[in-house]
């Protein structure tokens, strides 16, 4: 019965995806003499080599690259039969694998979470945090049933299933000189140095091709690939950091910190795009969480332009205030 080579097969897709015998029969727990007669078992059942060996360990032959994919396809459907097993007594338990830009992870995607969770408790949510590029790639090889990330490359593969227009904005201390203003243009933040994104963040790409339009010069003092870390730098500072508009949502909540939106003349506005692989009949939990996270989006694009307006006038309202009292 097939379900009996399940243990199998997720010892050759170790294999692959570790490129060693050894250090994969470190992982699953076996020796590497015993994993290396599975191996040959396989091999000698499709008659043909599935790894050749290389000075650093082994990589997949074509007939090798032919076979995982077929595991994983396989795998992908028992777990879509498995789901529709469990839905004959209702959603009760499963899977959900999401891959998700970090500007997602806290804030909006956590409180999704947890209100899907509250309805299904016993439906298990893996989230990858990464960039979009590793997103879709994860979502090509059946390790992610869902993608939700900023300005996704452009895919034949990729099946939108919401997307909304998002803009950056940029984070400051509650202090800082620039909170004068209701809305910035990206010149306004290059007088004051910068807590950039690493290259492999769409938003940090974004923010280069605006600032590669002009004549100014950016002065980023510190970068990484913690938006957090960013963000607690600029605290205290006159330091400038970025985000995605939907990611910072829980920083519009820091009494530390000031949040103002980039003009839409910079150019800055990208696509958040939640997916899926297309022609891929996701297991139920999958499509419930896709379904929920889609109306939520919807909902956010409806009603963003005028929370985020409201935001800004009470915000310059309690400044001129603040202002009129230290004149009296």
């Amino acid at each position: 019965m097939a379900l009996r080579n399940m243990r199998v097969w997720r010892y050759l897709e170790e294999v692959a995806r570790v490129g060693s015998v050894r250090q994969a029969a470190e992982r699953l727990h076996l020796t590497p003499s015993a994993l290396l007669r599975r191996i040959q078992d396989v091999e000698s059942d499709l008659g043909a080599a599935l790894f050749e060996r290389t000075s650093s360990g082994v990589q997949l032959t074509a007939a090798g690259e032919i076979f995982i994919g077929w595991i994983k396809n396989q795998n992908a459907d028992l777990r879509r039969v498995y789901s529709q097993i469990e839905a004959l007594s209702g959603l009760r338990r499963g899977e959900v694998r999401i891959a998700a830009s970090q500007a997602l992870a806290r804030g909006f995607l956590k409180d999704e979470m947890t209100a899907f969770r509250a309805q299904h408790p016993l439906v298990k949510i893996s989230v990858q945090v990464c960039d979009h590029m590793t997103a879709m790639r994860q979502l090509l090889a059946y390790e992610a049933d869902l993608m939700l990330v900023f300005r996704p490359a452009h895919a034949a593969e990729l099946q939108p299933l919401m997307s909304i227009g998002q803009g950056l904005v940029a984070v400051m201390d509650k202090d800082h000189p620039l909170t004068r203003k209701s809305k910035l243009r990206l010149r306004d933040c290059l007088v004051y140095d910068l807590a950039l994104p690493d290259a492999s963040y769409s938003g940090r790409e974004l923010i280069d091709l605006a600032l590669a339009r002009g004549s100014m010069q950016p002065h980023p003092v510190i970068e990484s690939n913690s938006f957090d870390l960013l963000v607690d730098m600029v605290k205290g500072t006159e330091i400038v950091a970025f985000q995605v508009d939907i990611g910072a949502m829980r920083w519009r909540e820091d009494p530390d910190l000031a949040v103002l939106p980039i003009d839409e003349a910079d150019g800055t506005h990208a696509p958040l795009v939640l997916g899926q692989l297309k022609g891929r009949t996701l297991p139920l939990p999958a499509a419930r969480f896709g379904e929920q996270l889609a109306r939520r989006l919807d909902e956010l694009r409806s009603t963003e332009d005028d929370q985020h307006a409201a935001k800004a006038q009470q915000q310059m309202a309690a400044r001129v205030k603040a202002a009129d009292a230290e004149v009296d």
